[in-house]
């Protein structure tokens, strides 16, 4: 796309004065952000229109999170457009860095949001048809703080800054009905951008509002009451990512956002396919759905709902859906995989209760084993059971991952339908996360091998020979960004990490599994250790961290306000200060993490074997010339495998040496004969930290006592990780350990979401 620096201000000059009565000089940043955004927007237009009026057979990505993060910056990248931005704003007193306070859209949770919108931005960059469908969260996730160490949510208002990337079509709307509501589902366009190509698709997302807004006689009657109680339950749908579901009203408002968002959607799919005279018989022909994850999977009874209100028979339905959806699973864990209640379903959906009863009467009228093939079982239905017996491909997203799928967690399933299981590694964009992020490091790369990589990451192969020559280069601009983020985190969390320090860095979100109260006590371990003189010279680290924990999860508050507690103890502690800093960054978030991951030293991936489906921060961390500290899980097998295990550090129990210890296992036995992991532990109940909540006590007794303690072995593993990452940390700084930083950057190629949504596009989609 050519740039004209004078045409651009002058498009941006009037939307100002259009929209704000305002003009460059006087205009807000706010008001600036707008009105550049909306300039940008307005010169892909026309490809952006040529795209929707595509024939071509497009997929459907159908999730609950798109965690797009702040736009302005990638979408300038792409368009091809930044650096001219940048310098006509410049030309006029203007900065666009001043944009780095808009805030973040932030639709998404963690890996999986994050996943679906670099497959957006990766399938527009490789001119593959793909649209995602999600909801317009007016709050998001949350706004994460921390009070006297504890976790405290409130509502992320992410609009506060407009939202000009996103274009409301009130003509698409669509009415959606439940058993005690109808509400309005208004369609707001966001474009997604491909790199430089002039392919712009589209994030539909849906807004619940009031079928009638305003009742003109109850508002004279004065019983207007009545009416905003109304439309405050229409808006509430679409007001926060993920309500508390730990009450049953929780659980239904998931239950109605989940269903919201797959029949607007496949209403106004149908809708367009019948205005355009397409045979819906023929669906499969121009359209699939990709469901990411159990949330979205209520599309299948809701599908099969509106082909015979449209006159199908249910086999003909069925036929159909059983052509066009996909599943894609993500997690091991029975208590992630979707399930409800079936009164509670019923009440509230009853013609959609009705499809599903009659996808288990079409089952057992196979003659399938009761057994082992159900949908409805005990009153509950569960949902990945039905993705897999209706769609036409299953698929994983690491190829450890999808083994234990196909051997364990739905092992009668793939025997039963072995053609349906596929396995596509996750992967991320590049543009984001190396060109936008790192953009010294993307230059160092361009100037050895050529821009080829940014479409092609295996290109980066092509920088191997120049690893010795990239040193100096590499070190220099990662201490840039170690200061770059060491003043980021002065500034906005109070603590002072020196930049010489080595940043041991776990990002991701909350969970036991994912272990950080691993991280933590190894923390204790050292601190300990240098206080009475058994650990000497310890290498100067900062280990951070950033996370949020789902507001009903307590276990997972509880670890948050544990390394709050170890921060605490560490940063105040000026013996230890020269060797040790504990930081726990507030609301992170995609604009956090660009920051972090090019700044990181050390990788910390230290799921459970068995227990991470993918990762995706892993692959992050990887391209930014980061090795990994981590177990044999999710995608760090197949790291290990691009990279060498000899240049990232692995430790702990594999996946059969679970399965084996678990037959066995005291906890308290390791306790005993495991040296420093004991005065560690016991920091939760001896008084080192305050605990009038009395979550330390839980915590401590989630590893030591009742049924199934220490679950995920983080006791079992403790040793064995030290060890490593001892090892680790001592490696730092050296030629041989810089040489491995490099030789992960330069075998990432295989983590390309590009290479992910073409391996999606031919194994699953069937799409051009």
């Amino acid at each position: 796309m050519k740039f004209e620096k004078e045409k651009f201000l002058s498009a941006v000059n009037d939307i100002l004065r259009a929209d704000y009565a305002a003009e460059m000089e006087t205009a807000t940043k706010k008001e600036l952000y707008n009105a550049v955004s909306k300039a940008a927007m307005a010169l892909a237009f026309d490809d952006w229109k040529k795209e929707k009026k595509s024939d071509k057979k497009r997929c459907g990505y159908f999730s609950a999170e798109f965690l797009m993060g702040r736009s302005i910056y990638s979408n300038l990248l792409n368009l091809g457009i930044l650096d001219g931005a940048k310098e006509a704003l410049k030309s006029i007193g203007k900065d666009l860095g001043e944009f780095e306070e808009v805030e973040d859209a932030a639709l998404g949770n963690g890996g999986l949001g994050r996943l679906a919108a670099c497959y957006l931005e990766s399938a527009a960059s490789s001119s593959l048809p793909l649209d995602g469908y999600g909801i317009r969260y007016r709050y998001g996730l949350f706004r994460q703080t921390f009070e006297d160490g504890f976790q405290h949510e409130e509502g992320d208002d992410w609009l506060k800054w407009g939202d000009p990337w996103s274009v409301r079509i009130d003509r698409d709307a669509v009415v959606v009905e439940f058993a005690d509501q109808k509400v309005l589902a208004v369609p707001y366009d966001m474009p997604v951008f491909g790199y430089k190509n002039g392919v712009v698709n589209t994030l539909r997302l849906w807004s619940s509002e009031p079928v009638d807004a305003f009742d003109f006689e109850a508002f004279n009657d004065m019983k207007g009451e009545h009416t905003a109680e109304e439309n405050f339950h229409a808006t509430k749908i679409t007001d926060v990512l993920y309500p508390n579901d730990n009450t049953m009203a929780g659980k239904i408002l998931r239950l109605r956002q989940q269903y919201f968002l797959v029949s607007a959607s496949l209403q106004d799919i149908l809708a367009k396919d019948k205005a355009k005279g397409r045979k819906l018989s023929e669906l499969d022909k121009y359209h699939c759905f990709q469901l990411n994850d159990t949330h979205p999977v209520i599309a299948i009874p809701e599908l099969l709902r509106l082909l015979k209100n449209e006159g199908f028979s249910f086999e003909e339905a069925f036929s159909i859906c059983s052509k066009c959806f996909n599943f894609t699973n993500h997690t091991i864990m029975a208590e992630a995989l979707e399930k409800w209640d079936a009164l509670a379903l019923s009440d509230l959906l009853p013609d959609v209760y009705q499809e599903i009863v009659h996808c288990q009467e079409r089952m057992s009228g196979e003659g399938l084993d009761p057994t082992k093939f159900f949908i409805i079982r005990d009153n509950v239905i569960h949902m990945a059971n039905l993705a897999i017996y209706v769609a036409a491909k299953v698929n994983g997203v690491a190829e450890i991952h999808t083994n234990i799928l196909k051997t364990d967690t739905f092992k009668e399933w793939n025997e039963l339908y072995p053609e349906k299981f596929v396995n596509i590694t996750n992967g991320i964009t590049p543009r984001r996360w190396l060109l936008l992020n790192n953009p010294e490091m993307a230059k160092e790369i361009d100037a050895r091998i050529g821009t080829e990589w940014h479409t092609d990451l295996k290109k980066l192969k092509n920088l191997k020979p120049y690893i010795n020559e990239m040193l100096p280069a590499f070190t220099r601009i990662k201490g840039e960004n170690k200061a770059k983020l060491a003043a980021y985190i002065k500034e906005h969390e109070g603590v002072e990490i020196p930049s010489h320090f080595i940043f041991d860095v776990q990002v991701k979100r909350l969970h036991e599994y994912k272990r950080q109260l691993l991280n933590a006590l190894s923390i204790l371990y050292f601190y300990y250790g240098i206080k009475d003189g058994t650990i000497e010279d310890f290498p100067p680290t900062a280990f951070i961290f950033g996370a949020k924990a789902a507001p009903g999860y307590y276990m997972a508050k509880a670890v948050i306000k544990f390394i709050n507690e170890i921060a605490n103890l560490v940063n105040s502690d000026a013996e230890v200060a020269p060797y040790m800093r504990v930081v726990f960054v507030q609301n992170y978030n995609v604009s956090y993490a660009e920051k972090i991951v090019c700044a990181a030293d050390v990788s910390e991936q230290i799921s459970m074997a068995g227990m991470e489906a993918s990762g995706t921060g892993n692959m992050k961390f990887m391209l930014n010339g980061t090795v990994t500290l981590g177990t044999l899980d999710g995608a760090n097998v197949e790291i290990c495998e691009e990279a060498g295990r000899e240049n990232n550090y692995i430790f702990g129990a594999t996946v059969e040496e679970v399965a084996q210890v678990k037959k066995f296992y005291c906890p308290r036995e390791v306790l005993e004969n495991t040296i420093g992991l004991k005065r560690a532990l016991e920091t939760l109940i001896d008084g080192t930290f305050e605990d009038e909540s009395g979550m330390l006590q839980k915590l401590y007794e989630s590893l030591v006592a009742g049924f199934s303690p220490d679950r995920y072995l983080v006791l079992y593993d403790f040793a064995d990780y030290v060890r490593v990452k001892e090892e680790l940390l001592r490696d730092y700084g050296t030629e041989e350990f810089n040489k491995k930083c490099l030789v992960n950057l330069a075998s990432a190629g295989k983590f390309s979401a590009d290479r992910s949504v073409k391996d999606y596009a031919k194994l699953i989609w069937k799409i051009k």
